[in-house]
């Protein structure tokens, strides 16, 4: 059996908030902050969210090397509930199954659907880890975490919608 309760929040996230518990652990691995390689395996649209999240990820300095493998999953996730919404849009969510006569007995629910919504909530909880809804950015201070460039950048600047692909 697992531990109870929400996952703790990483400590780089409890001091971007500010947070006194930011300084509880002070054993805790510091991991090397970086941009890591997108794979080349990945499909055509994990590697257009690769391209998207990754610099906006990196303004908001919450991206690490280490963070990579947790990145493709994230991405080929993107991937995966792109293809089936556009499967979804056009042919519909269901489709007539009939009987020998060629009646429709009843509506049956194409697979996409399933896969669409699986990958919808696992997205959903990607990215509260990665800071990417309103909620997670909200426990955040990005004024105590800039970026590691020094200067601005176009997260200070721009709103920028996940328009991938």
């Amino acid at each position: 059996m697992g531990r109870r309760g929400p996952p703790p929040t990483p400590t780089h996230l409890l001091r971007l908030r500010g947070s006194w518990r930011g300084e509880a652990n002070r054993n805790e691995p510091e991991p090397e902050r970086g941009v890591p390689e997108c794979p080349d395996w990945v499909s055509e649209y994990a590697k257009a969210a690769w391209e998207q999240l990754v610099p906006l990820l990196h303004d908001m300095g919450v991206l690490y090397l280490i963070d990579g493998h947790a990145l493709v999953v994230l991405c080929q996730t993107w991937g995966r509930w792109r293809k089936a919404e556009e499967f979804i849009n056009e042919h519909g969510e269901s489709y007539p199954v009939r009987d020998d006569n060629g009646r429709v007995k009843y509506l049956k629910k194409f697979p996409q659907v399933t896969v669409a919504q699986d990958c919808a909530r696992i997205l959903n909880r990607f990215f509260g880890e990665f800071g990417l809804t309103p909620s997670a950015r909200s426990r955040i201070d990005v004024s105590t975490g800039a970026s590691s460039d020094g200067g601005g950048s176009d997260h200070d600047n721009k709103s920028k919608f996940l328009n991938i692909g």
